[in-house]
């Protein structure tokens, strides 16, 4: 079924259904008559020769700058050949088409002033597979993603290369094949497709879907461990959690005492310590900040993706245009960048979940470094050292973004969100915070099988699950293709859906 585009109502999980598993998209008949109306409005105030920011002006420094008739007609072209500017390898398709989508929701407001042919082409090139080439590096995030949101409108020209049934094209001839017809740029039109932060935004969300999955991936990691050192579940008890009130405590706390559920530990029928370590007895309360960071994060990139980041804004029930700042990509930026954070201190507290796993001082009764023959093999040593320089590298790329703005354009725009700088740094985070995971899972399903008690059955599911793809470690063997296929275990999210399939949704 199509996803009908109103400007209102787009979700995160929309965007992925889009961007990644092809979904096409309609404007709803009120976004048409809304987008027809505001442009109806602008070609007025055009012949009426009212001076506009980005239709009869220049831009940034040139926006005291007015253009003459045959200049305004140019000047679009022009506009979308200068902000072509990026740099470097080409951003992921989910990337680029997550983009297009914002772009879209943004129109359908009917406040942007393109043509509806504009908006029309891009739905069109979602539903036929025309993916433009847009370089990753370029943007500031402010006045938009100027630099992959040209190159993305070249493709309205017919100019740019795009993907196309798995080929890289001319962006013309990919038109061509597809059958959609090149619009070309009139006045306003390619500034309407440029002036907003979707890359960023778009790429936002696709981090935070994913994210949302790694948390849940932590808890069940941290509840093999848990179960693993014979931890004390009493600080697992939703009761604690709900009388100091955060609800990611909350979540947390119930996600792993389920999937600990049935077991000998939770039971009470293995012998537990008092009080256990902060890295066992606070998971709830760390993991719970983590989900509530992301929930917030998620709250900002959903009014952004359905809100009008655009300028100048046009009001044809006023028959006004406001010229404001509505690009700036600091509202996404900064809660991003905290949750960038926030998958970073949970990796950390996955790694000394490790290290008590491997340590036989803190392990509860573990061989050292879960090996058998300590000494002669040194087990999963090793494998602490991979996630430890993994985290590192997250702890680097944990530097928030949001404050590094660097004035640009003779400093007419001097302040920037350098949001992009944030998404992109965030799925580096998650990729190193995949390995860190998986390692646990590694060591966790390890020590599970030095145990002699039963586990809890969403435990076990994922202790299975483990040694589908990894073998236990009887003795020492090179471990870079365990390390590697746990990482990709967890990034497809095998363990997650296995459990999930049998005990319901951890949410």
């Amino acid at each position: 079924m199509d996803l009908i585009i109103t400007g209102n109502d787009l979700t995160i999980e929309d965007l992925v259904n889009v961007a990644r598993n092809k979904q096409k998209v309609k404007l709803h008949k009120d976004a048409v008559s809304r987008i027809n109306a505001c442009r109806l409005m602008l070609e007025r105030k055009i012949e009426k020769k009212e001076i506009m920011y980005g239709v009869n002006t220049g831009i940034g420094e040139f926006s005291e700058m007015v253009l003459n008739d045959d200049q305004v007609k140019e000047f679009q072209k022009y506009l979308i050949y200068n902000h072509a500017a990026g740099i470097g390898d080409p951003m992921p398709e989910d990337y680029v088409r997550g983009a297009m989508l914002g772009r879209i929701n943004v129109h359908a407001h009917g406040n942007s002033g393109c043509r509806l042919e504009i908006t029309q082409t891009y739905v069109d090139m979602l539903n036929k597979g025309v993916t433009p080439y847009v370089c990753q590096k370029g943007s500031v995030g402010a006045s938009g993603d100027l630099a992959p949101m040209a190159q993305i409108a070249l493709l309205l020209m017919g100019e740019g290369k795009a993907y196309y049934k798995g080929k890289l094209l001319e962006g013309g001839e990919a038109m061509e094949k597809a059958g959609i017809p090149v619009p070309g740029l009139k006045a306003r039109d390619g500034l309407a497709a440029i002036n907003g932060s979707n890359a960023l935004t778009a790429m936002s969300a696709l981090f935070l879907y994913d994210a949302n999955n790694w948390l849940k991936q932590a808890e069940i990691a941290a509840a093999m461990s848990l179960e693993a050192l014979k931890a004390n579940m009493g600080p697992y008890t939703p009761r604690l959690h709900e009388v100091r009130g955060f609800y990611g405590a909350i979540r947390s706390s119930k996600a792993i005492g389920r999937l600990v559920k049935g077991g000998d530990l939770q039971q009470g029928k293995v012998k537990a310590k008092v009080q256990d370590a902060y890295s066992m007895r606070s998971s709830p309360q760390v993991i719970g900040t983590a989900h509530d960071a992301l929930a917030y994060a998620r709250s900002q990139v959903e009014i952004e993706l359905n809100g009008v980041g655009d300028n100048p804004i046009f009001f044809p029930e006023e028959n006004i245009q406001l010229s404001g700042a509505n690009f700036q990509g600091s509202p996404v930026a900064l809660p991003m960048d905290m949750a960038g954070v926030a998958i970073t201190m949970v990796s950390v507290l996955s790694e000394r979940r490790l290290n008590r796993l491997n340590n036989p001082a803190l392990s509860g009764g573990l061989p050292a470094f879960l090996t058998k023959g300590a000494g002669m093999f040194s087990g999963m040593m090793l494998s602490q050292y991979t996630a430890d320089m993994q985290i590192v590298e997250q702890k680097l790329l944990s530097a928030p973004a949001s404050i590094q703005s660097i004035p640009a354009a003779a400093d007419q725009e001097d302040f920037v969100s350098m949001g992009m700088n944030t998404a992109i740094k965030n799925f580096q985070i998650l990729d190193n915070a995949y390995g860190v995971l998986g390692i646990e899972f590694m060591a966790a399903a390890q020590a599970l099988d030095f145990r002699d008690f039963t586990f809890g059955r969403g435990v076990e599911i994922a202790r299975q699950m483990v040694r589908k793809n990894v073998k236990f470690l009887d003795i020492d063997r090179p471990l870079h293709a365990d390390h590697t296929k746990m990482k990709e275990v967890v990034k497809s999210c095998q363990i997650l859906e296995e459990v999930e399939l049998q005990m319901g949704s951890l949410e």
